[in-house]
């Protein structure tokens, strides 16, 4: 009889070992689901959604399968902050996102006091990894890095050209306008105005009179491009002959969809695209097999997913985001769709540097962004 209560418990708790071992791994998926930045969320949520369908596929981690939790933020800080709650609250220990820098920031603090690591795809603000954090990583580049090259860029291409400088007054669309300023005038250049709008402002009309009468011939944008879409528009039917500059916050299709044909020329910067990596043809054919063209952050999602991934195999503790972190840093390169990725003591990761685009029309007849020289 004892034998046999003894082989009882030792089997109760291997069972419930084996639960254990056999655990979901959860990574929460922050970004803005809904709004009018749905369309880079919708880049997040797939982007880890195959990634990890991917994984799960090939095995999982160490045993253990990766599950996805969606956090809606709307572009809204204080939502990003309800979402970041919420992951705490279900046991999330890893987060890709969010995808708003003045999002990702202030959620930041949430997850690092409460063990979540977090990589964001997307948010740029040098911010987010200066603050020296022991949780924040990114797959993207900074807008110091993406302003120095867009500054350089204005200042080589557009001499002598009247350039106004605008942006949205969020932490990434300032940040990137000032980067852009500062590159700018270190190149000898300066710009004859710098203005802020609102997001979600619809009517530019008093702008660009504004600019019309200071003889603007490059609008550079700091911001996203729902606002940017309109103020391209607004410009062609008042008359003002402008070609607009960005950055990585317009590189969505809808841009064209608000913009129309006045979106010919337009130009932005942005990592070199991942979606033209040889190695990626079959997952790339993979999305639009789906239905989703795998455009802007996708691949950069895809890519948070696997060094996480990449991180608890070799570090072996799924239920220990720190040392998962101290992976992150110490280890690697690990092998991902934008190539192998390792990071510094901050969180940034060491990547190629930003290259511009150009929107025209693409073998289909619609408007997209291409990379120059490609």
């Amino acid at each position: 009889m004892k034998t046999s209560l003894l082989s009882a418990v030792a089997l109760t708790a291997i069972v419930a070992f084996g639960g254990a071992a056999r655990a979901d791994i959860v990574i929460g998926v922050g970004g803005p689901l809904t709004g009018p930045n749905a369309a880079f969320g919708a880049q997040l949520q797939k982007g880890a959604e195959q990634a990890i369908a991917d994984i799960n596929a090939a095995g999982g981690i160490n045993g253990e399968k990766l599950k996805i939790a969606l956090g809606d933020d709307v572009s809204d800080p204080k939502q990003g902050i309800s979402v970041a709650n919420k992951f705490v609250a279900d046991g999330v220990k890893y987060v890709v996102g969010h995808f708003n820098s003045g999002v990702s920031i202030p959620a930041s603090q949430v997850y690092a006091e409460n063990g979540i690591l977090e990589v964001t795809p997307a948010a740029t603000n040098p911010t987010f990894t200066e603050a020296g954090l022991w949780n924040t990583f990114r797959t993207c580049g900074r807008d110091d890095q993406q302003g120095g090259v867009a500054g350089a860029y204005l200042a080589d291409h557009f001499k002598g050209a009247k350039i106004a400088i605008i942006d949205d007054k969020t932490p990434y669309g300032q940040g990137l306008a000032d980067e852009t300023k500062k590159a700018l005038n270190a190149k000898g250049t300066k710009e004859v105005m710098r203005e802020a709008v609102n997001v979600g402002d619809k009517d530019f009309s008093a702008l660009i009179a504004k600019m019309k009468q200071a003889g603007v011939s490059i609008i550079y944008w700091g911001g996203l491009h729902t606002e940017a879409g309109l103020i391209i528009r607004q410009a062609k039917d008042q008359g003002l002959k402008a070609t607009l500059v960005s950055g990585d916050g317009i590189v969505s299709n809808e841009l064209a969809s608000i913009a129309g044909d006045a979106v010919a020329g337009t130009l932005n910067t942005f990592g070199p695209d991942p979606t033209l990596r040889p190695e990626n043809k079959d997952l790339v054919a993979k999305f639009k097999t789906a239905g989703f063209n795998p455009e802007a952050y996708t691949l950069y999602s895809y890519a948070a997913v696997q060094v996480i991934a990449a991180a608890i195999k070799t570090t072996g503790k799924a239920d220990d985001a720190e040392a998962v972190a101290k992976t992150m840093h110490d280890k690697g390169p690990f092998k991902t769709v934008l190539g192998d990725l390792s990071f510094d003591a901050k969180g940034d990761p060491k990547l190629p540097g930003y290259v511009m685009y150009e929107w025209k029309k693409g073998p289909d007849g619609n408007y997209s962004y291409f990379q120059q020289g490609m």
